[in-house]
């Protein structure tokens, strides 16, 4: 296996990448026969372009992987193949997973639970205004935030995360040793020391553009759902919200103005079945794993909040959903009275609130 995981690392170091090498594996069995074949061999394939061939008969296999380890080495760069435990396990789950990934930072379990917010370059107040909103809500719970690394609602996604204590994870359209773009250089460390930089795309490669809706498919793949805040009609923004779909993945779209470019693409989203966005229950109301960790967060605060016995009393109550206060009368054996006044101190200490007539909610 560590052969195997050898090969696919030096086709990628060579510029060739996932669906070359898939083609490759489909009609190999074992990447490692390709050490067996010739150049002839090869171009009967009809997988490789002139170049990836004359790239791959030239190379020296063991010389080769020796100084690229080397160079990720001085680099203090992780690399992380479909044959390795640590592979993110939510990768393993899409269509078109990547073989091979490049990595700066660490990944823990708790990136499990991850948002992708994504949008244009060119953003407007109103979406700089949402990516902050949404993105300070969402690690303010302990989400982490997965976004591009791009200029604009990319990048105010992952400044928000990590201002905020949060943890966010940047996904790269090319070699980690490069900063694209050049104004993003402080945002990329802030990434690697409060979460991580990936690629799939080795050291030294350039933001080609076709190289970034490759990207967006792992964006998308290591998120539970996917927030769209501005996209013109034609975006790459709309290409990650594509790629979540097919996952299964959930998508959310900031509404906005008919009359701007720069919400065609999200309110045409709304219109082809994108849940619309407009405060966090949105979110919650289709994200179960988020839904769980509110309730883990809310019971967190209440267990360390001030509270008199009765207070917890009546609280504990609505800790499966919002009650009407005649049945915590009923349950509880305490007076009307008794209740009435509780749960009025408990919604003064902002810790419920009355949802409709006499049903109350924990915040």
């Amino acid at each position: 296996m560590s052969q195997e995981r050898n090969t696919v690392i030096w086709l990628n170091s060579l510029g060739i990448y996932n669906d070359s090498i898939d083609k490759l594996k489909s009609y190999l069995g074992d990447l490692r026969e390709i050490h067996e074949l010739g150049h002839s061999d090869l171009e009967k394939l009809g997988i490789f372009s002139s170049g990836a061939l004359e790239k791959i008969t030239k190379s020296d296999f063991k010389s080769s992987m020796d100084r690229y380890y080397e160079k990720l080495n001085g680099l203090e760069m992780d690399v992380i193949t479909i044959f390795d435990k640590d592979y993110p396990q939510d990768l393993l789950k899409i269509p078109d997973k990547p073989f091979v990934i490049y990595r700066k930072g660490s990944m823990i379990p708790q990136d499990h639970i991850a948002m992708g917010i994504v949008g244009s370059r060119k953003a407007t107040n109103y979406g700089k205004w949402a990516a902050e909103r949404f993105a300070r809500e969402l690690a303010n719970m302990g989400v982490t935030i997965i976004s591009g690394m791009a200029a604009g609602i990319d990048s105010i996604a992952h400044r928000t995360a990590v201002e905020n204590g949060g943890r966010t994870i940047g996904i790269l359209g090319n070699g980690l040793d490069k900063v694209y773009p050049k104004s993003n250089w402080g945002l990329y460390k802030e990434a690697v020391d409060n979460g991580a930089l990936i690629s799939e795309f080795p050291p030294g490669a350039q933001p080609y553009n076709f190289h970034f809706p490759m990207r967006n498919r792992i964006i998308s793949g290591l998120s539970l759902g996917v927030i769209v805040v501005e996209a013109q009609q034609r975006s790459g923004s709309l290409i990650t919200a594509h790629h979540a779909l097919a996952q299964g993945k959930d998508v959310f779209a900031i509404p906005g103005n008919i009359n701007s470019i720069y919400s065609q693409g999200t309110n045409m989203l709304i219109r082809d079945g994108a849940k619309p966005l407009l405060d966090m229950d949105d979110i919650l109301e289709e994200v179960r794993e988020l839904q769980l960790l509110k309730r883990s967060n809310d019971m967190d605060r209440l267990n360390e909040a001030d509270l008199s016995d009765t207070e917890r009393r009546v609280l504990a109550f609505l800790k499966e959903g919002p009650v009407h206060s005649d049945i915590i009368v009923l349950k509880s054996g305490l007076d009307i009275q008794t209740v009435i006044s509780t749960l009025t101190i408990l919604e003064l200490k902002g810790i419920i609130k009355e949802m409709s007539s006499r049903i109350f909610a924990i915040v």
